[in-house]
């Protein structure tokens, strides 16, 4: 991965990935996130692994695409932008699906793919001082590939507006709207995560990854009897799963399940 991705897994198997090109304000080009795609695919498929914490080094979060290789990539031949385009959509495709709990610690700057990233992790937490920016039309594009995730995360009223003004805009305000569930101190922005990974840890592994693809189940479906006959199906499964029958016995015998970590 090289140095501008650092990896780090802790004795609970809470995995912590950091953006590292602070000078470029941790903007990412096709090295980055081809980095980046395959640990989260060789994190997401490993069993001791809990959670993932998405952050960047430096003074930000993460400033989206690297100009420098964008200008670079737009001078070449549609088919190479087209399969350009196609890694940083499957790395945001990576991010979101992943069968693993994610946290995004948000500071400084996070513009663009940075909104992206943020949009696609399960938890997101920012830095009172974070700013946040849709910066793409400024430029003469669109936040193509990161906009399903934004849309799906902010609703198609504030993705109108702030896909047209490409406005800066505050770590309040990104909280209003559903792109941050929560916005602390600067110098608690550690501390709230390590809130957030606490209560994370204390749930069943295989039970998250079901919960996790349980909300892309229902995602947009009419609440009818085909919808009604899988969950139904799903919840079957989990009491009859180990994780099920273990942590029933566990909450009735008054002792913590197996896979709790404090």
């Amino acid at each position: 991965m090289g140095d501008t991705l650092l990896e780090t897994v802790d004795e609970r198997g809470v995995a912590t990935l950091t953006l590292n090109r602070p000078e470029q304000h941790n903007a990412f080009d096709d090295g980055l996130i081809a980095a980046l795609t395959a640990s989260l695919h060789r994190l997401g498929a490993a069993p001791g692994i809990r959670a993932i914490v998405l952050a960047g080094a430096g003074q930000s979060f993460s400033a989206g695409a690297d100009l420098a290789w964008m200008r670079r990539i737009a001078g070449q031949s549609f088919d190479s932008n087209l399969a350009d385009a196609a890694g940083l959509a499957g790395l945001m495709h990576s991010l979101d699906r992943l069968p693993k709990p994610t946290l995004a610690l948000v500071h400084g700057v996070a513009y663009g793919g940075g909104v992206g990233l943020a949009a696609c992790c399960d938890v997101a937490i920012a830095a009172e001082s974070a700013r946040f920016c849709l910066s793409e039309v400024r430029l003469g594009l669109i936040p193509a590939t990161i906009g399903p995730y934004v849309v799906n995360a902010i609703g198609p009223r504030w993705a109108r507006r702030l896909f047209q003004t490409a406005e800066v805009f505050s770590a309040e305000r990104a909280r209003a709207i559903g792109l941050v569930h929560e916005v602390v101190p600067d110098g608690r922005l550690g501390a709230a995560g390590a809130e957030v990974l606490r209560d994370i840890l204390r749930g069943a592994p295989g039970a998250q990854a079901e919960a996790k693809d349980l909300v892309f189940l229902c995602e947009g479906r009419p609440v009818d009897a085909d919808l009604g006959r899988e969950t139904g199906r799903r919840i079957a499964r989990r009491r009859a799963s180990d994780e099920g029958q273990a942590g029933i016995a566990a909450f009735l015998d008054k002792r913590p399940p197996p896979w709790r970590r404090d």
